[in-house]
């Protein structure tokens, strides 16, 4: 399984970027898939999923500003950020559990000025 993550950069406060996670050797339709975001010296935290069947969730501190979405054909996963504020400055991972393991991408810096 490989996650190839794209769309990360530095943007200002109330800007907007797009993240995409590409995946491969795994049967993605199948796949729940997930987001994930990490600051140095904090924990990992989970930023937005999306099931199979498209049912979306989130994150309390990202409701109403980003949307997940993914493509079945393109076998992407991507993550709409609007409405950025510092806060958000952090690596972005995409995430998924596969045969029993945890696969992530390489992660994807977003940088938020005011």
């Amino acid at each position: 399984v490989q996650l190839q993550a794209s769309g990360g950069g530095s943007v200002q406060a109330g800007g907007s970027l797009r993240l995409s996670c590409k995946a491969s050797g795994l049967n993605f339709r199948l796949t729940d898939m997930k987001w994930y975001r990490q600051v140095p010296g904090k924990e990992r935290e989970l930023v937005a999923s999306i099931s199979t069947g498209g049912t979306a969730s989130y994150a309390d501190f990202v409701k109403d500003r980003f949307t997940i979405s993914r493509d079945n054909v393109r076998r992407t996963v991507s993550l709409q950020m609007n409405e950025l504020s510092p806060s958000d400055t952090a690596l972005y991972y995409c995430y998924t559990r596969n045969r029993d393991r945890n696969w992530w991408g390489q992660g994807t810096l977003v940088t938020v000025s005011s």
